[in-house]
């Protein structure tokens, strides 16, 4: 049987360990996707102290040739260079601002602005497909069109023409930064009526390409 003494203390620890639980919950649920500012060449080291403090983050990589004096090397940079991307709760922000490289939550004004989970979603889609990617001039106008089949299948945006080739624009205007991924004429079709104007584009290269930089 407890002491006195002990049931209180006991008591004690417990309501600590329902209201960490219950603030844990409620950190979990205000999670949102931030588009973070890093120091030039820090992305990596950035993403590696975010993850090591436990958060969830997300800096897309893709493969660019590289050529020096003597040889042409393939290396992995990032896609969206001095950025990163990670998900936390915005009350939390100090954790975040006090990270190596890290220099600043991107947003309007002095106020940070969450990137949405489809944008997160339709970049991840973009690198997953292992199509070959890279940055491209910010976009975001066009005839409204979707990926019907397809490793990107799903993702809907705009068409823009410009060249010979098909090719897909993923922008993120809260970055004013775009990337592209060259894509099948086939697995496009007319956008469904559900069609926002977000932030996927489609460019079919032969006239002159409308861009924002």
């Amino acid at each position: 049987m407890l002491s006195n003494g002990r049931l209180g203390k006991s008591r004690r620890q417990h309501s600590a360990q329902r209201r960490s639980e219950g603030w844990l919950k409620s950190n979990l649920h205000n999670r949102q996707w931030y588009a973070l500012q890093i120091r030039p060449r820090f992305e990596k080291l950035a993403a590696r102290h975010l993850n090591d403090k436990g958060y969830e983050g997300y800096l897309p990589i893709y493969t660019a040739r590289r050529r020096w004096s003597d040889r042409v090397k393939e290396v992995e940079v990032p896609l969206f260079p001095g950025y990163t991307f990670c998900k936390f709760d915005i009350q939390m922000k100090l954790s975040i601002l006090v990270s190596p490289g890290v220099l600043s939550i991107v947003g309007i004004g002095k106020t940070p602005t969450a990137v949405s989970d489809r944008e997160i979603w339709s970049i991840q889609q973009l690198i997953a497909s292992g199509l070959p990617c890279g940055p491209w001039p910010f976009v975001q106008v066009g005839q409204s069109v979707s990926v019907d089949r397809g490793p990107l299948a799903g993702l809907e945006g705009t068409v823009v023409e410009v060249k010979s080739s098909l090719r897909l624009i993923l922008s993120l205007p809260l970055l004013q930064r775009s990337v592209s991924v060259e894509i099948d004429r086939d697995c496009v079709g007319k956008a469904s009526d559900r069609f926002r104007s977000g932030s996927t584009t489609f460019v079919n290269s032969k006239l002159p390409m409308r861009s924002r930089v």
